[in-house]
């Protein structure tokens, strides 16, 4: 069995989190997808425990769109790993996650003793940085923070408790996989972008210890559509007013002057 936890805009009650540890102690499966916009202290000092520390910042980066104009975005376009076997098929594919997203800081030397392992998913593209004073809108300040910025952000990661450091050995486990972002599965993003479907299955499996059903989701179905330009839509006139309306008159002219001789 495995909880999933998606987007929660609210933080668990003290029952709820006893609750949820008793179910992490017992070999427990858990999906968290933070929103880092959610008050949720209990959750992430819950993550916490395991050796994951849900940032209080945002990524942004700035976008040249013009010779001397940038623009500032919060949508966060980031590649997958190929270290753990949830990612591996989707190693180095990029996919753009939407709305804010928060880092995540991994310290695996502090929760080695207690047998808890930790391994990262996913990392934002190189230009993005973590900015703690997100809500200002000094654009002097933010550019300088960028170019502060040269370290990898995790914003996906893996906390697995017991079990065996060798894929190949099955041993029972806590398993939990977080992501600082929950818009990416939301219905508009994965009719988008077929990685973070591909990415909530493998997630699923894993944590329900089918590693060998892991793959490549079916492609998600879309409308097929076309665009017209002037042009296009001046021929296509030409041809239903024209063409077509005389393709009938000639073969019927045909006849007329065949019945004729």
């Amino acid at each position: 069995k495995a909880v999933m936890i998606i987007g929660p805009q609210y933080d668990l009650s003290d029952r709820e989190m006893k609750l949820l540890h008793d179910f992490w102690d017992k070999q427990g499966r858990i999906l968290l997808l933070l929103d880092p916009a959610a008050k949720t202290p209990k959750l992430r000092g819950f993550v916490d425990e395991l050796g994951i520390k849900a940032n209080d910042d945002r990524l942004m980066v700035f976008l040249r769109t013009g010779i001397q104009e940038l623009a500032l975005t919060r949508d966060v376009q980031a590649r997958f790993l190929s270290d753990s076997p949830i990612t591996k098929r989707l190693a180095d594919v990029r996919t753009l996650f939407l709305g804010g997203t928060s880092s995540l800081t991994l310290e695996p030397d502090r929760v080695r003793a207690a047998n808890i392992r930790l391994e990262p998913l996913i990392q934002a593209e190189k230009g993005w940085f973590a900015e703690k004073d997100y809500n200002t809108d000094d654009q002097v300040k933010l550019q300088a923070d960028a170019k502060q910025s040269n370290v990898p952000l995790t914003i996906g990661a893996t906390v697995e408790k017991g079990g065996s450091a060798d894929q190949r050995v099955q041993v029972n486990s806590s398993r939990l996989v977080v992501v600082s972002n929950a818009t990416f599965v939301q219905d508009n993003a994965i009719t988008q972008d077929q990685q973070g479907l591909d990415f909530i299955s493998g997630s699923v499996n894993w944590l329900l210890s089918r590693e060998q059903l892991i793959g490549i989701a079916p492609k998600v179905s879309k409308p097929l559509t076309f665009s017209l330009n002037e042009e296009a839509l001046r021929r296509l006139r030409w041809i239903v007013l024209v063409f077509i309306p005389l393709v009938p008159a000639l073969i019927g002219t045909m006849v007329w002057w065949q019945r004729r001789v």
